[in-house]
């Protein structure tokens, strides 16, 4: 509660609005809730991170599931989530060695404008179990590092329609936030404070699920991701060049 109190409070509304702007991107377009409020977090609030993104990213998750139910197309999901599991786990041995560095400001941003230049490639690949294996694993170690999982299952299903293409998203995004928070918690990187910043952002959380939810019928994802990517790409320059200086 003390490193909590200790951001103040100027910090603290900062990643409140970052939360609640990613969490509407992230129910209508099934992606854009780390790409954005993970560089936002690194910049001040990098203690926070990854641990109070997962655990925020989890009930984002099953809150965009819950209402988006039969657009899932369920003999994809073993293979998404067989991937993400297998991620997670590889990624919290990589956490072990850099969360506590400097070197994870930069992995924090490299991720998001790796994110971005997946989301950009316009690639048509087909949704094959092997694809959705690979694309998750990768998923899985970006995700459970920085919170920035989405982009490679986004690559899968842009083409797809937009509700089944943000139901599966968040979907295996909500599984995902499971297993990282497990493969995390085994590795002694989730604690109390990441716990208490986390139930702290929930209203803003549980806010955004509700003020989204109208839209996500007449949102066109096409001009939903250029918003998310712009902010994303900022707010990791932001967080490079204060890295850098």
């Amino acid at each position: 509660m003390e490193q909590v109190a200790a951001l103040g409070w100027g910090a603290w509304a900062i990643c409140a609005v970052a939360v609640f702007a990613g969490t509407i991107l992230q129910r209508l377009a099934g992606q854009g809730l780390g790409m954005l409020a993970s560089p936002v977090l690194a910049i001040v609030a990098p203690d926070f991170l990854p641990g109070s993104m997962l655990l925020v990213g989890l009930v984002v998750g099953f809150g965009a599931v819950s209402v988006e139910l039969s657009a899932l197309t369920r003999h994809e999901l073993p293979p998404g989530f067989a991937g993400r599991a297998v991620g997670a786990v590889l990624a919290a041995w990589i956490a072990v060695h850099v969360v506590d560095t400097g070197a994870f400001a930069y992995l924090v941003a490299g991720m998001v404008f790796l994110g971005i230049a997946l989301s950009l490639l316009g690639l048509r690949v087909a949704i094959r179990p092997l694809s959705l294996f690979l694309a998750s694993t990768l998923g899985g170690i970006m995700g459970t590092l920085t919170a920035v999982g989405a982009p490679p299952l986004a690559l899968l299903y842009q083409h797809e329609e937009a509700r089944r293409s943000a139901a599966m998203q968040n979907v295996f995004f909500a599984w995902g936030m499971v297993m990282s928070i497990t493969a995390l918690s085994v590795a002694g990187l989730i604690g109390l404070r990441h716990i208490v910043m986390a139930l702290s952002l929930l209203p803003f959380v549980l806010l955004a699920l509700w003020l989204a939810h109208p839209l996500a019928g007449r949102a066109a994802k096409a001009r939903i991701r250029p918003v998310a990517l712009s902010l994303a790409g900022v707010a990791a320059t932001v967080l490079l060049v204060k890295q850098m200086i």
